[in-house]
């Protein structure tokens, strides 16, 4: 996964919990603090994504998508797979249009500077 530093604010959309920009063909995807309910993320990301993402339309085709949650100390109880049907499905509809697009799916817990999520999902290449 592509380094992602949520501290330079350039090219950011976004002031509350959650940040994205565009990297290229990327979209980068920034939620700052974690809790233990997965489901939390959805609506979170959701109305994110609905009322404040200007930036790339979704496309048709396969779609890379690489989900790091960063903690720091212990790791938060909480299952991966859940957490990342609850992104996948936020993000549905404004990165790809179906969730079945995805062909390659990371998802990554990891001890990090501080407690986040950062979602990457770009175009498969052929």
């Amino acid at each position: 996964m592509h380094k992602v530093d949520a501290t330079v604010t350039a090219g950011w959309i976004g002031t509350g919990k959650v940040r994205a920009r565009e990297d290229g063909d990327a979209v980068e995807i920034v939620i700052d603090g974690l809790t233990t309910q997965a489901k939390y993320y959805k609506p979170l990301v959701y109305e994110f994504m609905r009322k404040e993402w200007r930036g790339a339309k979704p496309s048709w085709g396969d779609h890379v998508v690489e989900i790091r949650m960063e903690h720091v100390g212990e790791p938060p109880w909480m299952d991966l797979d859940n957490l990342a049907k609850a992104l996948l499905d936020s993000i549905k509809g404004y990165l790809f249009h179906d969730d079945a697009q995805v062909a390659r799916l990371l998802v990554e817990r990891r001890e990090g500077e501080r407690e986040r999520i950062l979602i990457r999902s770009y175009p498969r290449q052929a």
